[in-house]
């Protein structure tokens, strides 16, 4: 996906009224993703994209970078059971990716979980939540019809002061899964962890 197309017009402090309960809980629980995801069901997560990209002025505002700032810029699919649930893009600054967070260009395909948790030198922003809407049929969410609604969320990552942003798109298959867990008592908790 480009980056620009990653980016909702508005990014706002709280989830969108009219979402239901279940939506608004996964959309604010805090802590790792993945390991919540992993409750619903086997993850798989691909790596979709690394590269280092000039980052358009509305991902610049969120990040509280200049505009076309170098970022090394990652995109990943997380699928539960084989079924495309959630896409994410993650960027820091070139330096930081060769730097503070450097860790975060020899990921493959684990998550950055893996970096982000259990680490109390780094400090994590509060949610923001956004939303999308897909242009065409798989295009660019996997798995998704024309006009189909994209939840997202971001965050932000500090590690002596540079930014790792964080942003998640809650694919529409991802709602059923969570939804089946939720009617058998699963209710997706995410782990206590120190970082939020």
């Amino acid at each position: 996906m480009k980056p620009v197309v990653a980016c909702p017009r508005a990014w706002h402090a709280a989830p969108r009224p009219g979402l239901g309960p279940l939506q608004r809980a996964w959309l604010q629980q805090p802590g790792a993703l993945t390991a919540g995801l992993r409750r619903l069901g086997h993850l798989t997560l691909r790596v979709q994209r690394e590269a280092m990209l000039a980052l358009p002025a509305c991902w610049a505002h969120e990040a509280g970078v200049p505009v076309g700032t170098a970022v090394w810029w990652r995109e990943i699919l997380m699928s539960i059971g084989g079924r495309p649930a959630v896409q994410a893009c993650s960027f820091t600054p070139r330096l930081a990716s060769q730097g503070a967070w450097k860790a975060m260009r020899g990921l493959g395909s684990h998550p950055l979980a893996d970096i982000l948790y259990g680490d109390a030198r780094i400090t994590r922003s509060r949610f923001r939540f956004g939303q999308l809407q897909a242009r065409q049929a798989g295009d660019p969410w996997i798995a998704t019809r024309a006009q189909d609604v994209v939840q997202a969320r971001h965050s932000i990552f500090l590690r002596q002061g540079q930014p790792l942003l964080v942003a998640e798109y809650f694919l529409p298959g991802f709602w059923p899964l969570a939804s089946e867990s939720a009617a058998t008592g699963l209710r997706g908790r995410f782990p206590p962890y120190g970082c939020g």
